[in-house]
């Protein structure tokens, strides 16, 4: 069987993805347009499980815990492929994988839903640094993150909102695409990531954190 395909499972539709680009958009695609199945007591399952979400990303998905991300306000469609991608061990990251073992895939809607509600992470509130900021603003039209990313770096869609993001995180994240040991949803981070510098990355998560 050609690598990528899908091959009979009971755990997402009948299907586990051995994960390529376009498999990949399958994948997702076909859970959005389920989209409109709920379960009955589903909302009860993410209040109870939620709260322990949250001890880690943090209160209202404000994480204050270096290396953890801040989840308020993501794209739900984007929440769901990474839980997705999660639960299917595509992405490995503890205690990640363990937390999405065996959700439903109701569950992964839920969850990216009640996180898409959550208020987004304010830009960080200290004075930014003209230069750098500059510097970074240049990078940002040049690899063209305000266009997949939207000029308000919000998201759209599978592209996650990443303004306000926690900057150690943000350095951490564009380092893995760089150095690919962090795999997307598909080759566009990679590819962009290859033609900025290991100097540059921390005045791109720099000028990400801060912009407004």
């Amino acid at each position: 069987m050609e690598r990528g395909a899908l091959r009979r499972s009971p755990h997402f539709f009948g299907f586990v993805m051995y994960p390529t680009s376009s498999s990949m958009r399958r994948l997702a695609a076909a859970l959005v347009l389920s989209c409109g199945a709920a379960v009955p007591g589903l909302a009860q399952t993410v209040t109870e499980r939620l709260p322990l979400c949250l001890s880690c990303h943090g209160e209202s998905g404000q994480s204050q815990n270096p290396g953890v991300p801040s989840l308020g306000g993501q794209q739900a469609f984007y929440v769901t492929v990474q839980l997705l991608m999660f639960r299917e061990r595509m992405r490995i990251a503890d205690p990640m994988n363990d937390m999405a073992k065996g959700l439903s895939d109701d569950d992964l809607r839920a969850f990216a839903e009640a996180i898409a509600k959550l208020p987004p992470p304010p830009p960080a509130d200290d004075p930014p640094d003209a230069a750098r900021m500059e510097r970074a603003r240049a990078l940002v039209d040049q690899n063209r993150c305000n266009f997949c990313h939207t000029p308000s770096l919000a998201g759209q869609d599978n592209v996650p909102g990443i303004a306000g993001q926690r900057e150690d995180y943000l350095v951490k994240t564009l380092r893995g695409y760089k150095d690919n040991s962090r795999h997307g949803y598909d080759d566009s981070m990679a590819e962009v990531m290859a033609t900025v510098t290991d100097a540059q990355i921390p005045d791109l998560a720099y000028y990400i954190a801060r912009v407004k």
